[in-house]
């Protein structure tokens, strides 16, 4: 399916309605308060829609409805390939419905449609296909034992999961979340972010029409204290799934702390290093690469690439030819598919990253703003690794360049952070990429290029980035199952008698 033009985008969002209600037990229903909160395109400062600001209330009901459906075995015990069915049912319906939620998306997020088009909507579908396909080749094991015993190690579903999400991406967070949860057998309480509640609420809609039962899948949106903390606080949730900052992630430990020790898996910052050395082979491709990594969703991206450490003998050029790639970014109305430079999410968020233009260094590039949304492309020289604009998490189309003199050098700034999400080495030395990789303390690194894996890749960080598991692949699933050891004792207690 092609891209539209400006004008047929501009004609569907005209004419498009919006969910409002949090979508528990299966229906929509307006906060048990009755409140609501603002939703705004950030691209025009136009209020969307009134969503419901749900409540303590809210998030009890729907956890009671979650648990319910849970014990009852509606979801949790139904066969594998029953639940692969429903998933797959799901996506179909997703797929049909493509275009009504990459508008959606644009409008509620400011993020270029050409971005909800082609990256973050098809992504999400694929998501969670793959997650279906994976149930019924989930296999259980038998562990070593004498020939008297059989020790069976089984997965079980956790139970109740809240699932909190980003503003920057809320339907490809959504489902990287809902799809291996869902698969499991859970139950998941779903808090969007309050920027971007719009796309969960149809989707939760799209998931019950598929055949997700009621009670299995609830979305409640809200401000964080009135249903984030609730989530977190919450005696009869059994574990939460956190995506975001790491200031907010920090306080789900201690939510859990005081309340019921739920587990807690946690995927947070990132003040991502990106490694070019001497040897770095066709610095076009490369500095291609880095644009993309460190502007690609306005750079509102945990693993964006935002300190470019650079070898002294190649950083002349190859800023010079980022700087020319920068200029392939235009910025503009998210809804021309000609735009890849899209606004920030809200203009409480603009302020923050425009505060860090105010003070910097002279921009080699960019440095500019546009009303209050738009931000472009910057790049900007910091004397060291020391510079609040490479040791703070900016989340905004901000590149900070550090010049290094030894592949040492940059491996040593390159750890140098509290984070350790993503890392990137540019270098045509199979041993100093293999060297440098494992060097690296970052959860995904990419070598000659920049990316995040795929579907199959465990995706999380290293320190203050994150723990207690991994999304995407596999892996996803361990942070919603339990392991059960199963022990049979066959010995035969009339051996003796008949001897």
């Amino acid at each position: 399916m092609g891209l539209l033009t400006s004008e047929e985008y501009a004609a569907l969002a005209a004419n498009m309605t919006f969910a409002t209600n949090a979508f528990i037990d299966g229906g929509y229903r307006p906060a048990a308060s009755g409140k609501t909160f603002e939703t705004m395109n950030p691209a025009t400062g136009e209020k969307l829609a009134d969503v419901a600001a749900c409540g303590m209330e809210d998030v009890d009901f729907a956890v009671a409805r979650a648990r319910e459906a849970f014990e009852g075995g509606r979801w949790a015990k139904a066969h594998p390939t029953e639940r692969k069915e429903v998933l797959i049912r799901f996506a179909k319906l997703l797929t049909r419905n493509a275009r009504e939620l990459a508008v959606m998306e644009s409008l509620d997020s400011g993020k270029p449609i050409y971005d909800c088009e082609t990256v973050d909507i098809p992504e999400m579908i694929h998501c969670i296909k793959w997650h279906a396909e994976t149930i019924d080749k989930m296999y259980d094991s038998v562990a070593p034992a004498s020939d008297d015993h059989i020790a069976m190690v089984v997965r079980e579903p956790v139970g109740v999961v809240g699932l909190v999400l980003p503003w920057n991406f809320p339907l490809l967070m959504l489902a990287w979340k809902i799809g291996p949860a869902l698969a499991a057998g859970c139950s998941v309480i779903v808090k969007p972010a309050e920027e971007t509640s719009l796309t969960a609420l149809r989707v939760a809609e799209l998931a019950h029409e598929a055949g997700v039962p009621r009670g299995v899948l609830n979305v409640l949106p809200g401000m964080g204290p009135d249903v984030g903390e609730p989530i977190g606080r919450h005696m009869d949730i059994d574990m939460v799934s956190f995506t975001g900052s790491t200031q907010t992630g920090k306080r789900f430990l201690t939510y859990a702390g005081e309340s019921n020790a739920k587990e807690i898996v946690l995927e947070m910052g990132g003040k991502n290093p990106c490694i070019v050395m001497d040897d770095a082979e066709n610095l076009d491709r490369v500095a291609a690469h880095i644009v993309n990594g460190a502007f690609w969703n306005m750079g509102e991206n945990c693993s964006a690439i935002s300190r470019l450490i650079v070898h002294k003998s190649v950083k002349g050029p190859l800023i010079n030819k980022i700087t020319a790639h920068a200029r392939e970014w235009p910025l503009g109305d998210p809804l021309d598919p000609e735009t890849r430079l899209g606004t920030m999410v809200s203009k409480r968020h603009f302020d923050k990253v425009a505060s860090y233009l105010q003070d910097a260094p002279k921009a080699v590039a960019g440095g500019d703003t546009q009303g209050d949304a738009f931000i472009e492309a910057t790049v900007i020289e910091v004397p060291d690794n020391t510079h609040r604009l490479a040791r703070e998490e900016i989340f905004g189309p901000v590149l900070s360049v550090i010049e290094v003199a030894s592949f040492d050098e940059a491996i040593a700034v390159a750890n140098d952070t509290d984070y350790g999400l993503c890392a990137s080495l540019f270098t045509a030395n199979a041993k100093r990429a293999m060297r440098g990789a494992r060097m690296l303390r970052a959860g995904t690194v990419t070598v000659n290029s920049y990316g995040e894996g795929d579907i199959t890749t465990p995706f999380g960080g290293f320190k203050q980035s994150g723990f207690g598991g991994r999304d995407n692949g596999i892996h996803a699933h361990d942070q919603y199952t339990q392991l059960k050891t199963i022990w049979f004792d066959l010995a035969d207690d009339t051996d003796e008698a008949v001897g």
